[in-house]
């Protein structure tokens, strides 16, 4: 299963916000350019996740995104289903999905199992330990000769 570049791109903002709160809003320029997403694509995630009530956007010549929340309080697990719409690797799991097959089918076991592991994973995380993670990893860098 791969993951969309909706749900890839927009985690990847996110995180890019968390580990800039409190510092006062982020350019949908500078986050494209860290994260290396079009200023187009981008547009269209932030109306997304600004509707799912994550973002907020500050209008003005000093504007740009900021958490609607801190990072602390933004688990992932919402962030994915916001962007994807729901955690689930196959349709015969989702909520109304119908199969003739569901009663005795042994692969909607495993499916059901990873979607829990899924769905435990990212509620496990919060944009705060992503952009820890960040943080530390660019604190170890070392550009000695």
């Amino acid at each position: 299963m791969k993951l969309s570049t909706r749900t890839r791109y927009g985690i990847r903002a996110m995180v890019e916000l968390a580990g800039n709160f409190g510092q006062g809003p982020l350019q949908i320029k500078a986050i494209g350019s860290s994260q290396e997403i079009s200023v187009k694509y981008l547009e269209q995630l932030m109306t997304i996740l600004k509707s799912g009530g994550f973002i907020r956007s500050i209008r003005g010549a000093r504007g740009g995104y900021i958490l609607a929340r801190p990072p602390e309080q933004i688990r992932l697990d919402e962030i994915f289903i916001a962007l994807e719409g729901s955690i689930s690797p196959a349709e015969c799991i989702e909520e109304g999905g119908n199969c003739a097959r569901a009663a005795d089918c042994v692969t909607r076991v495993l499916w059901l199992e990873v979607q829990k592991a899924m769905i435990a994973v990212l509620q496990s995380y919060t944009l705060k330990d992503l952009a820890e993670k960040v943080k530390n990893r660019h604190d170890k860098l070392d550009y000695a000769i």
